[in-house]
């Protein structure tokens, strides 16, 4: 079977054997997979990776323990805890210290035309839903997690910094739940998107608004988006931190303690919260497809992923 393979900044796809599914694990056939930013960052070096990318996907059951699964099409959650330590005992299997996670930390990730998940992972995709977006669900849940972090209260004003993938994710789920969502970014063509969902957004200059928001995410994916957000958030308010960024970034902390600034950083969410969402009118995720790749143009794919202002880039197995 066909597998991408990351290695030294380096994609290729080479032949190896199907994997053995063991009690518990699901064989899976992918039917598409999206290359995200944490990706991107994965081949410039982030966490040192060399192996099996991938954690955005939908595939088929081809073999399980459960016959209810068999046949379905699945999207899975990321992070396979070890279900004993005291913190998964406490609901926060997502910050498991034992947890591997798919694609990113000693688990092969979905870019392969067969992989091995844990059942309990698995989500069956709804009935209606299309491959395009059922593929967003990680990130879609990812963008739900703000508000399993923090109390929003209800038709306030928040801020959303940059107008990529996640960004847009962000923006639209918050203007669902009735927030009146801002989205600075640098692309018109992006921010149409989100504009077609009901959010007002604007191109962000030299200069942003200063202490105008109680509620600010940074998306930005760039080390100067926290300090931008800084900015714009007013005193003892609270900033999102949803950016992924390879490398250090420089934080000047005396705004931060003068204002009072709460500071959340914010990852990967509960799919039970965005799987309702995926048929939602009001997110736009079949724009958000920029291309399609099969699984062994996957070099092609990331280079296409990783130029300036390109939204979602798939790959696709079989039947995808």
């Amino acid at each position: 079977m066909l597998v991408v393979d990351l290695k030294g900044g380096i994609v290729t796809v080479p032949e190896i054997p199907l994997p053995q599914r063991l009690p518990g694990l699901a064989l899976l056939r992918l039917l598409a997979g999206g290359i995200c930013n944490t990706d991107l960052e994965l081949q410039r070096g982030y966490y040192g990776f060399a192996g099996t990318p991938g954690h955005e996907f939908v595939a088929v059951v081809e073999a399980a323990d459960t016959p209810g699964l068999l046949g379905q099409r699945v999207v899975g959650e990321i992070n396979l805890a070890c279900h004993a330590c005291a913190w998964c005992a406490r609901g926060l299997e997502r910050h498991c210290p034992h947890r591997t996670v798919l694609g990113i930390v000693k688990q092969p990730g979905a870019f392969q035309e067969f992989f091995l998940l844990p059942e309990r992972n698995l989500h069956i995709v709804p009935p209606g839903i299309a491959l395009e977006r059922a593929v967003f669900t990680e990130p879609l849940a990812a963008a739900c997690e703000i508000l399993d972090q923090v109390s929003i209260p209800a038709d306030e004003a928040v801020a959303v910094l940059g107008d990529g993938k996640l960004g847009l994710l962000i923006a639209m789920v918050l203007k669902t739940q009735g927030y009146r969502v801002h989205q600075f970014g640098r692309h018109a063509d992006k921010l149409r998107i989100a504009a077609s969902a009901g959010v007002d957004v604007e191109i962000a200059g030299d200069r942003l608004p200063v202490a105008e928001f109680g509620w600010v995410v940074d998306a930005t994916g760039t080390p100067e988006g926290l300090r931008a957000a800084v900015t714009m958030v007013w005193p003892r308010g609270t900033v999102i931190l949803k950016s992924t960024v390879h490398g250090m970034v420089p934080v000047d902390s005396a705004p931060i303690i003068v204002n009072e600034i709460t500071l959340v950083g914010s990852r990967c969410g509960r799919f039970a919260a965005a799987l309702p969402l995926l048929g939602h009118p009001g997110i736009k995720l079949e724009d958000m497809v920029a291309a399609r790749y099969p699984l062994r143009d996957a070099p092609a794919a990331f280079a296409h992923a990783a130029q300036r202002g390109t939204l979602k880039v798939l790959l696709t197995g079989s039947e995808g």
